[in-house]
């Protein structure tokens, strides 16, 4: 196929949303699955909303995923610039071609205020139907025309919309697609009264003028399309392929939405918590689209190579938290010991005090295959840093049994007349304690796992109690000893 070129068209009114990143990633698979280059083109347009690290921050976050641009603002194409919407609206681009849109009479002059567009509006609703501008400035005469120019009156310029026509796309997800020009809401503004160009306008004329071969977007813009298509053919020129991505929802089927907690919703958070960039991209990529097989762990590489428009998904896209998780895993555990103590100890550092470092990096060595995410050795490593020893409900009950009291004693004298504290005199105590005092398995290193620890669960007992040091393991046995008697 001839090069293709797609682009991602962030809006700096806020900052990388898991939604968007999809868009942006999947059009970056594209370019390189076929050849292609990927431009970021900034849509500016929306002043009242727009923030000030807004483009800073989509840009960062973009390349913290791994998704690299191969033209914007920052590597610019002979030809192709400027790549921002207001830049472009400056230097009179939009300008050039609403001039080419009345002459050709495809477009026209609207003087309404819109007062009287709220009036109209509310008016259709009251007779129950969709409100629909009303063509009211579709025919005036041009001596109206002249005279409203002369005396400077705010105005719209607003597309002729075809009646009863049919638009078709053959949309690369869907399939067949048609809408009838008659369930657009009427003729559409192409220019604002304070002539910034409206969204469906200014991304027709800037896909055109970048000669972008491809669309491909979330299914939220697939109304847009019929408008986009409508100003394509107004002006004859060619349209480009269009694909629609479904939805992204939630556990309950929902669309994804910002007010939901059970989800991070923006990609700069994922970076707090610790979350690898590789693992996130890895993930997004399945969000829509599927590999043939049943693995599911891919580098960049190797998602690019298996890539192809025929697997993205005709349904809605599941965010599954625990797979999300569960992929990240793999990728932490496949770090070397020294990677992964480089990535972890600075939130272990970021929430507790820890003068020894080396001591910090074997705490966190103890979780390395259970690991999620980064942040998640702050609670995994409490108990190393907590002054007392909290004992829930069920680690009460059992230590009620019979026989731990003695055990617990036995342990706790050993663990005192060891001299050098280290893992191998801390199991040869136990094995003592094991022979003199009868017991073994569950009934041995459970209540010891408890007394210790706090906790009936948790990784390598030994390397925990010798990490934990003498001192807090005799100290939390004794107080476990107190609370049984």
């Amino acid at each position: 196929m001839n090069k293709s070129r797609v682009r991602y068209p962030p809006s700096p009114t806020g900052y990388l949303h898991i939604g968007n990143a999809r868009t942006a990633l999947f059009n970056y698979l594209f370019a390189k699955k076929y050849n292609g280059d990927f431009i970021i083109r900034i849509e500016d347009t929306d002043l009242e909303r727009n923030i000030a690290d807004g483009v800073s921050s989509q840009m960062d976050n973009l390349k913290w995923l791994g998704i690299e641009w191969d033209e914007s603002f920052d590597k610019e194409a002979e030809g192709y610039g400027p790549y921002f919407q207001l830049e472009r609206h400056k230097i009179g681009v939009y300008q050039k071609v609403i001039d080419q849109l009345l002459e050709n009479n495809k477009a026209y002059r609207c003087y309404c205020t819109h007062e009287e567009l709220e009036i109209e509006a509310e008016a259709q609703k009251s007779a129950g139907l969709i409100p629909k501008y009303n063509g009211k400035c579709r025919d005036l005469e041009k001596d109206i025309i002249e005279e409203n120019q002369k005396n400077n009156l705010d105005h719209t310029i607003r597309l002729r919309v075809p009646e009863d026509t049919d638009y078709t796309w053959n949309d690369i997800v869907k399939g067949n697609v048609t809408f009838n020009s008659k369930d657009v809401t009427g003729d559409f503004n192409l220019l604002k009264q304070n002539t910034i160009p409206t969204y469906n306008f200014a991304v027709v004329v800037d896909d055109y003028q970048m000669d972008i071969t491809d669309v491909l977007r979330g299914e939220d813009h697939i109304s847009n399309t019929p408008k986009q298509l409508m100003i394509y053919d107004a002006l004859g020129w060619k349209r480009p392929n269009f694909g629609h991505m479904t939805l992204i929802v939630n556990q309950d089927g929902k669309k994804l939405s910002k007010r939901d907690t059970n989800i991070i919703q923006f990609i700069e958070k994922y970076k707090d918590y610790g979350y690898l960039p590789e693992a996130l991209f890895n993930f997004i990529a399945l969000l829509g689209w599927s590999p043939p097989g049943e693995e599911e762990i891919f580098s960049k590489d190797e998602l690019i190579e298996m890539f192809t428009t025929d697997r993205l998904s005709k349904s809605s896209a599941k965010f599954d938290v625990n797979k999300l998780n569960w992929i990240n895993n793999k990728y932490i555990t496949k770090l070397t010991d020294n990677e992964y103590t480089d990535f972890v100890l600075p939130f272990l550092n970021n929430k507790y005090k820890i003068d020894n470092q080396s001591w910090a990096k074997e705490i966190t060595l103890l979780y390395k295959e259970q690991m999620t995410y980064g942040k998640e050795i702050e609670e995994l490593a409490i108990l190393f840093f907590q002054e007392e020893l909290i004992l829930n409900d069920e680690c009460k009950e059992f230590l009620m049994q019979d026989t731990i009291t003695e055990t617990l004693k036995a342990v706790a004298h050993k663990f005192d007349n060891i001299d050098s504290f280290n893992q191998e005199l801390i199991k040869l105590s136990i094995k003592e304690v094991q022979k003199e005092n009868q017991v073994k398995g569950k009934m041995i290193f459970m209540p010891i796992r408890i007394a210790t620890t706090g906790q009936m669960h948790g990784p390598d007992l030994i390397k925990t109690i010798e990490l934990l040091g003498k001192d807090k393991i005799i100290k939390n046995i004794n107080s476990v000893i107190n609370h049984i008697s």
